[in-house]
């Protein structure tokens, strides 16, 4: 299927394959939209799949120096304006899911259904200290200062053995981001797990809540209980899986999120039960 590319008035650099309802990916901190190869070549025969760049990543413009997890929100508002799309699906990954959730509480009437993956929620505060611990490190001595430790969350060793090739991809392109750019985002991220919290009973569409068993820093635990809170809340946790699972496991995820896509609507409060492991340790 053609792919088209383009930017937004505003800069915002961004893909779209397929056809059909409108399905908008959002990556995470120090990544960019072509993480998500594996669910444009997989979901593009069922959606309009759309990616983009946030601000300060990729293509896309460097955030202001007091930008806030509202002016990613905007920028997907924005970018949904420029290609005349009322309504979308919208699955936010890693710090994407902070965003996601934001995008729900500002512009529910352009949200159909909501997907948060591998994304954060309450952190301890022992957790989120040394979150932010890491944040100092980077500015201290740029992304390779814990990026090998990142790698070793985000992916498996079966995978990192079986895949040199994109494992060195992905640590090129967490390498290659603007180092301003990179930092705001990685502190947006660090504080921003409980952003709103106090709101996100009001999301009122679907919403998946889904990670890996193993993902050590967006844990079981924490997905099981954003998953609770919520009105319409369902909570996905995917055996052996970590960090990275829409790289890693692309079909498992892309089964995943279309049984939830083409799910019958009004399953309210319908949580589906999953094994949670005994460890949510950073």
């Amino acid at each position: 299927m053609t792919k088209q590319t383009g930017t937004t008035p505003a800069g915002t650099a961004w893909s779209m394959c397929g056809e059909g309802e409108a399905l908008v990916l959002i990556h995470g901190v120090g990544l960019d939209q072509s993480i998500w190869g594996g669910q444009c070549e997989g979901l593009q025969r069922h959606y309009s799949v759309i990616t983009y760049d946030m601000l300060g990543h990729g293509r896309s413009p460097l955030q202001s120096a007091d930008a806030t997890l509202e002016d990613y929100a905007e920028q997907l508002f924005e970018l949904l304006q420029h290609l005349n799309i009322s309504k979308a699906h919208v699955v936010g990954f890693s710090m994407g899911g902070l965003v996601a959730r934001v995008f729900a509480l500002r512009y529910p009437q352009k949200l159909a259904r909501l997907v948060i993956l591998g994304s954060v929620f309450n952190r301890s505060d022992a957790v989120r200290n040394a979150i932010l611990a890491r944040t100092e490190e980077v500015a201290r001595d740029g992304a390779n200062a814990n990026l090998q430790t990142a790698l070793e969350r985000w992916f498996s060793p079966e995978y990192r053995a079986a895949s040199p090739g994109q494992i060195e991809r992905i640590r090129e392109l967490v390498l290659g981001n603007n180092p301003t750019g990179y930092l705001r985002a990685y502190r947006l991220f660090a504080g921003g797990d409980n952003y709103l919290a106090d709101q996100v009973q009001n999301i009122s569409c679907p919403t998946l809540v889904m990670t890996g068993e193993l993902d050590p820093g967006s844990t079981p635990a924490m997905a099981q209980e954003l998953a609770a809170k919520l009105p319409d809340g369902r909570c996905l946790v995917m055996p052996g899986q970590r960090h990275m699972m829409p790289m890693e496991s692309p079909q498992r995820v892309n089964d995943a999120l279309l049984s939830f896509l083409k799910s019958p609507a009004n399953n309210n409060n319908s949580q589906t039960q999953s094994h949670l492991s005994k460890e949510a340790s950073l």
